[in-house]
């Protein structure tokens, strides 16, 4: 099997080229071509000679994506494309514009192992993890077909991103590095359900990153109701360890909240959150769900998402309710792929 030239970083690419006997100077040429000027083939490389050109192209490849599908939204804020993997597997990619500059949400895995009740996601669990190449690319790929600077990335889409947790690692430090598309870690946010180990881990890295906790209730029978993930740990442990991450990087941890009419959005579902995070310096992101055809969950009233929001901002809690952008588009994870697997013909 050919290695994904993609994959590697620069060291790992200066080490491969010393063993092909190629001068040092050679992988920063390439990895340039791959991180910076974004080409997806050895045969664009037109400073490297014809010859070594030739036997990358028979010992390696560099990961590029097949667009199957480009939605927009009517406002013109959101893009949500479906892209082939060289497997034959899709995936999905965001891309949205704010005022603060352009974002793109990435999938990390093919489907999900996590299980969530409320999330597209899930349904077919997980195929198998994304490759560094893969997890760059995605970004890459919208760049190239919108034209525009990306600015913010977040690991949103798609998979649980601790689930796939050296490659997660690899792909930020690449993402960040001066010789690519140098994207301040302070704009990078990676969003997970919680598992305990890898969460411990990326705290002693002490990474400049957002963490993003999907936290969904604010207890732990209703959050191990709606996320089969919770039943390996409790509340009380992910949160000690979300006050490590931040006595670690100094980063303030955001909770992901998704309400759900008449199961977690209730004011003493409210209360109980207060109860939970008083004193500690986070976020709290209120996300109305959008609602799937596998099960019977619906939206919050506008009413009870505002009135769950005043009881967390009169609690002294900073609270914030997600725009929302793509909805015309089946811009939350898992649906456009779920609609494509369904039925390839008509998406």
């Amino acid at each position: 099997m050919k290695t994904d030239l993609k994959c590697l970083t620069m060291q790992q690419l200066q080490n491969v080229l010393q063993e092909m006997s190629e001068k040092p100077f050679r992988a920063k040429q390439i990895y340039s071509w791959m991180h910076q000027k974004l080409v997806t083939s050895f045969e664009e490389m037109t400073n490297l000679s014809n010859s070594l050109r030739k036997h990358l192209g028979e010992r390696f490849t560099c990961t590029s994506l097949e667009k199957l599908v480009m939605l927009s939204s009517k406002d013109g804020s959101t893009q949500k494309y479906l892209f082939r993997l060289a497997d034959g597997n899709v995936i999905e990619t965001v891309f949205m514009r704010y005022r603060h500059g352009n974002s793109v949400c990435i999938s990390s895995q093919v489907g999900c192992r996590m299980g969530c009740t409320f999330c597209a996601s899930a349904i077919g669990g997980k195929i198998r993890d994304l490759t560094v190449g893969e997890l760059l690319e995605q970004i890459y790929a919208v760049t190239r077909d919108t034209g525009e600077h990306v600015s913010h990335v977040v690991v949103m889409g798609t998979g649980e991103p601790l689930d796939n947790y050296e490659n997660l690692l690899q792909f930020i430090e690449m993402l960040t590095d001066e010789n690519g598309l140098h994207i301040s870690q302070r704009n990078v946010t990676v969003s997970t359900c919680g598992l305990l180990e890898p969460l411990r881990r990326l705290a002693q890295r002490k990474l400049a990153i957002t963490l993003a906790l999907s936290l969904h209730a604010p207890n732990d029978e209703l959050r191990r109701q709606l996320m089969p993930s919770a039943r390996t740990c409790s509340i009380a442990q992910l949160l000690a360890v979300c006050d490590e991450y931040f006595r670690q990087t100094g980063r303030r941890v955001s909770y992901e909240y998704s309400l759900i009419k008449g199961v977690n959005d209730r004011p003493e579902h409210a209360h109980q959150l207060v109860e939970l995070l008083r004193g500690k310096n986070c976020h709290v992101n209120l996300i109305p769900i959008n609602p799937i055809k596998e099960n019977d969950y619906h939206r919050s009233d506008v009413t009870n998402v505002l009135s769950f929001q005043k009881i967390l901002e009169t609690g002294k809690i900073n609270v914030t309710i997600r725009r929302e952008m793509g909805s015309d588009i089946d811009a939350a994870c898992g649906q456009l792929r779920r609609r494509y697997m369904d039925n390839p013909e008509k998406s």
